[in-house]
């Protein structure tokens, strides 16, 4: 196969990747608790606000570690 049959196939993939990604952060936003769990740091001042989801990264990385650990069993 050429070169360009290649490169082709790895947008395509790269393309529908983000088609994905894109869903899901459209969908995440519609999640009750996502992004307000208790552990988040949230430090609000009269002109700055810093936010921090530490829990809620602590649980996404707790569920695509068991996604991936499954996906990757054989």
């Amino acid at each position: 196969m050429d070169p360009f049959g290649h490169i082709g196939k790895f947008l395509i993939i790269v393309g529908v990747m983000i088609i994905l990604l894109g869903g899901l952060l459209l969908l995440v936003g519609k999640i009750p608790f996502f992004g307000r769990l208790p552990g988040d740091i949230i430090i609000q001042r009269k002109n700055f606000t810093f936010y921090f989801p530490l829990a809620t990264s602590l649980l996404l990385s707790i569920i695509l570690s068991l996604i991936l650990w499954l996906i990757g069993r054989r």
